[in-house]
């Protein structure tokens, strides 16, 4: 069966030129040209990924974005027309797996959607549990628990959880990040890195503004302390 992708753009010649690039590439596509109708589509239609505009009428794109993350871990790809990272940033902060600026090359936003179903796809992990000081994730139910509590994690924010864990005490640049955790490397992409690392310290770190369990090396990258007991940045 073909994944199905709900492509959400109020511009119409637009989503009729991607559409058909996206089913030329083997994909099912759903199309939607606002909030209100791609949050009906969505629902009905149960896609295996969201392409998703930020500027939408009437419901705006961050804010389906929240309501999709809400749902479930339907993978969701952010699309914006601006170049600053204000609406990038926000988008990842509310669950989107990735974002790709207007206008793009189709042949990227191919690569980002192969890479984002790769990693939602089943199977993408190996299986046991993960015991990281007071942190422990279950791989097999794709569960984290912190303290003994569930943690509600982005799709995104758990891949890059459990590729760090896997590779304890290794240091990732952003750019091997992105390739290794999103499947593909792109200029100008580190700080998609760098707020799923702030949104992973938010969430499970005692203290995110001194990281003793995801810590930085200056000039290097992250890494995974899996001892969780340092006392933040290396120096």
């Amino acid at each position: 069966m073909r994944p199905r992708i709900l492509l959400v753009d109020d511009e119409r010649p637009f989503v009729r030129g991607l559409s058909a690039s996206l089913r030329q590439a083997g994909y099912e596509v759903v199309p939607a040209y606002d909030g209100e109708e791609a949050w009906a589509r969505f629902r009905e239609a149960r896609p295996d990924l969201v392409l998703l505009d930020v500027m939408l009428p009437g419901v705006d794109g961050l804010t389906l974005c929240r309501r999709i993350r809400e749902a479930g871990r339907t993978p969701v790809i952010m699309l914006t027309a601006r170049a600053d990272d204000e609406d990038k940033i926000l988008g990842l902060e509310l669950g989107a797996d990735d974002y790709i600026t207007k206008p793009f090359n189709v042949q990227e936003l191919l690569a980002r959607i192969r890479a984002v179903l790769r990693r939602a796809g089943p199977g993408s992990g190996p299986g046991g549990r993960l015991r990281l000081g007071a942190v422990e994730i279950d791989l097999d139910r794709e569960v984290v628990l912190a303290g003994g509590r569930p943690v509600a994690l982005t799709p995104k924010e758990y891949d890059l959880l459990v590729f760090l864990a896997t590779h304890p005490g290794q240091v990732f640049s952003r750019e091997a990040l992105l390739e290794r955790v999103w499947g593909y490397g792109f200029p100008g992409d580190g700080r998609t890195v760098d707020v799923h690392i702030h949104r992973l310290r938010e969430k499970l770190e005692a203290d995110p503004a001194r990281p003793a369990l995801i810590r930085t090396r200056w000039g290097k990258g992250y890494y995974l302390d899996p001892e969780g007991c340092g006392e933040g940045h290396d120096r």
